[in-house]
């Protein structure tokens, strides 16, 4: 049970990044749907669950150390080269953005240059990227609990002193910029883009584990964190969408409105998140490319940590907005290829195996 929860709060922290624990991601992809956007909620719950217990079975049947071997297979050649550029695309990507969301934390919490929140982002994932994957999964793993346990009190203070009813709150949701223009395809949109995140890393700590079926239950309870946690913080930032519309990030504004010492607490605990899924971003993109834990490994490394900190220097909102979407449709190709998944597993074992 140990190890199940290991993982499964290991996945929680892949996701869980800048654009989840601020609420930027859910703010855009459900809460501007309005009541809407529980129902987008309880779908992306349910794919989240079955996706992630598929990811890590996978990757502790095959045992693999990379995402490559496995897109290959169960993709075949041609699709699989798609995914496989899609993922290494999305790895980077994502990694971009929360350097960019480290410099907002900073920018909007503490008043000082984005750039500076940025650069020690930057520093840390380096830092923490060249260790070996138990190690990472150990340090993802350890954070999460503070978030999960943090957005729940926000979900209940938010929910006790809202001051107009959700029927009231629609209309004034409803205004709020969008990713997308239908609740239920941004729902799937929103789970694609996030399995797209996550797959890598997914995989790489399903390998690490030996026992097929506590990997999986990992993935399963995993997933289903995730969607708990995005229905709590929907409803959240719902009830205080009068107060949090048109900030770049919607939790720590509703921390603030509790007490400003909260709202530095709340700060570092969201950093911490953020520079979980910086370090499983550049860490499965580097593990792609070359070995890690080696010279050539941690060379990689720094130069990706020098174009990143570079780019992200486009802004955290707009990469949310833009670049998130625009990988949840191509990360299609990855979901449809794992809900097809489980009809070649059985195959896939005996093969393994022998």
């Amino acid at each position: 049970m140990k190890k199940t929860l290991k993982i499964g709060s290991a996945f929680i922290g892949i996701i869980v990044g800048a654009g989840f624990a601020s609420g930027q991601e859910v703010l855009q992809y459900f809460t501007s749907f309005g009541s809407l956007g529980t129902l987008a909620a309880l779908v992306a719950t349910i794919m989240f669950a079955y996706l992630g217990m598929t990811l890590t079975k996978i990757g502790s049947i095959i045992k693999t150390r990379s995402h490559k071997e496995v897109i290959y297979h169960i993709c075949g050649r041609y699709i699989g080269i798609v995914v496989d550029a899609i993922l290494v695309l999305t790895l980077f990507g994502v990694g971009v953005v929360m350097v960019a969301g480290a410099g907002s934390i900073f920018d909007q919490q503490f008043g000082l240059p984005a750039f500076i929140g940025s650069f020690v982002m930057t520093v840390l994932f380096i830092l923490t990227a060249m260790l070996n994957v138990e190690r990472v999964i150990t340090v993802i793993g350890s954070i999460t609990p503070f978030l999960i346990l943090s957005i729940v009190i926000i979900g209940v203070y938010s929910l006790l002193t809202m001051e107009q009813s959700f029927t009231a709150l629609d209309p004034i949701a409803k205004a709020q910029p969008s990713s997308l223009s239908n609740w239920f395809i941004s729902a799937i949109n929103y789970v694609s883009f996030n399995i797209a995140v996550g797959a890598s890393m997914a995989l790489v700590m399903g390998g690490a584990e030996e026992n097929k079926k506590t990997a999986a239950l990992g993935g399963l309870l995993g997933g289903l964190g995730i969607g708990v946690l995005i229905l709590i913080s929907h409803l959240a930032i719902f009830s205080k969408i009068g107060i949090v519309a048109n900030v770049d990030m919607p939790i720590l504004k509703i921390v603030d409105g509790i007490s400003p010492i909260i709202g530095i607490i709340m700060s570092v605990i969201l950093f911490g998140m953020i520079f979980n899924t910086a370090v499983s971003m550049f860490y499965a993109f580097a593990a792609r490319f070359v070995n890690m834990q080696t010279k050539k490994g941690n060379i990689f490394i720094v130069v990706t940590g020098i174009v990143a900190f570079a780019a992200s220097f486009v802004g955290f909102t707009n990469l949310v907005r833009h670049f998130y979407p625009f990988i949840g449709f191509l990360g299609l190709f990855l979901v449809g290829a794992l809900i097809y998944a489980p009809f070649k597993l059985a195959k896939t074992e005996k093969q393994f195996m022998r």
